[in-house]
Order: structure tokens, then C-alpha cells, then sequence
């Protein structure tokens, strides 16, 4: 059986892995990834607008992984729309990059739940096979973590290097184009972080539950008995 200090560790790594698979899923179901400024630049073109004009000119985006909304101002008050990534848009967007993403998400969400259960078996028991105990424990935080990164950073990429915030802006715009004047990373993104984050707490934590921390022994006092002990 592991000890107090080791069961208390590995009971609070299984609670961070079974947190974070709460978080990839919540992140991947909300659609708030990505918000933006958008100018309707073909109709602030047309009236020649100026800076205090141009007010009418913008308009709002939001979208996440498979669905989204936009509020189209085009000089005629504000327009809401809605959206759904699959499957009308993949066709503006980079599509694998896009696929990618969930899928990189998908298998993070998997490697959580097992490091959640490694870390079950960890806090219960000594397993009799290394790749069962903290070794275990260790690769798959490890491995959900980083498939939490690649996401991330997939999505990023995205967004900084394949525009999709434009692309998506102009989606079934055959008359006004939209150009980006802001545009805001949200809660979805930053949750994604935080569950990678928490990965590599419990790498931590599981680091320190090797450590053998020696043990305080107390010294034990030598009794002398003389004769004048033994008389009394």
C-alpha cells in the first residue's frame, strides 16, 4: 500500500487529469475562441466614410471550433448571422489544420482520462509493473498535455498565419468585403492553456511523490544506573 503523503498526491493528480478532461470538453463545445472587429470595408468605400462614420462601418465576430456568429454593419444597422464550420465553411478555411485541431483535442481528452485512471490505480495501490506506476502516470499527463499544446498552437496558427478570422468574415459574401480590426483570443482558448497547465502540475506532483523523504527518528536517551540508584 503507498503511503499517506504519496495516496494524497496521486488522489489530487486523478482529480486535476478528470478537471482537465471537463475543460477540453467545455472548451471544444463553446463557441468563443476566437472574437473579433470586423469593418465592412466595400461599404465604408462606397459613402467615403471618415473616422466618426466608420462607427457604423463595424460590426462584431465570435466563432469556435465548429460553429459561430457575426453582426454584419454595412451602413443599414446591424445584421446577426450564424454560422457552422461543418460543413459549408471548410471549403474558405485550411481544412486539414482545421481537422487537426479536433482531432488533436480528441486525443487529449482520451490520454486525460487515462492519466485519470493511472493516477486512480497509483493512489490505491503499488502496481507490481513500472509502466502501471508514476512512470505510467508520467507518460500520459505528458501526452495529454502536449496534445493540448500542438491544438493550441495549431489554432493559432491558424488564425495568425491562415487568416481564418477574414476567412471566415467573408464566408458567402458575394457583394461586401469584411476586413479584421481586432481580433481577441476567449475563454476557450485560455481553457485549453489552463488544462495543459494542469498536466504539467501533476507531472510535478507525481515528480515529487518519488522523492523519499527521510524519515525524523527520535533519539533515544541512554539510561545510566549507578549503584546509588540501585541502593535508592
Amino acid at each position: 500500500m503507498p503511503g499517506c503523503f504519496k495516496k494524497t498526491l496521486f488522489a489530487l493528480a486523478s482529480l486535476i487529469s478528470f478537471v482537465s478532461f471537463i475543460l477540453i470538453v467545455v472548451a471544444m463545445g463553446i463557441p468563443k475562441w476566437m472574437t473579433g472587429k470586423i469593418l465592412c470595408k466595400t461599404g465604408a468605400d462606397l459613402v467615403n466614410a471618415t473616422d466618426p462614420e466608420l462607427v457604423k462601418f463595424i460590426g462584431e465576430i465570435y466563432y469556435g471550433l465548429f460553429r459561430g456568429g457575426k453582426i454584419r454593419q454595412c451602413g443599414l444597422g446591424g445584421r446577426r448571422s450564424k454560422f457552422t464550420i461543418f460543413p459549408h465553411m471548410v471549403k474558405k478555411m485550411n481544412t486539414g489544420l482545421h481537422v487537426m485541431i479536433i482531432m488533436f483535442l480528441c486525443v487529449a481528452i482520451f490520454f486525460s482520462l487515462v492519466s485519470f485512471g493511472f493516477c486512480i490505480l497509483n493512489a490505491i495501490k503499488v502496481p507490481y509493473r513500472a509502466i502501471n506506476g508514476p512512470a505510467g502516470a508520467c507518460l500520459w499527463n505528458f501526452l495529454a498535455g502536449a496534445f493540448v499544446v500542438l491544438a493550441v498552437t495549431s489554432f493559432m496558427a491558424a488564425v495568425k498565419l491562415h487568416h481564418l478570422t477574414e476567412r471566415i468574415a467573408n464566408f458567402r459574401e458575394n457583394v461586401f468585403r469584411f476586413v479584421i480590426l481586432e481580433e481577441h483570443f476567449e475563454n476557450c482558448f485560455w481553457i485549453c492553456v489552463a488544462s495543459a497547465t494542469a498536466h504539467a502540475v501533476n507531472l510535478l506532483l507525481i515528480a515529487i511523490s518519488g522523492i523519499n523523504f527521510p524519515k525524523i527518528k527520535t533519539k533515544t536517551e541512554e539510561v545510566n544506573v549507578t549503584a546509588e540508584d540501585i541502593m535508592y
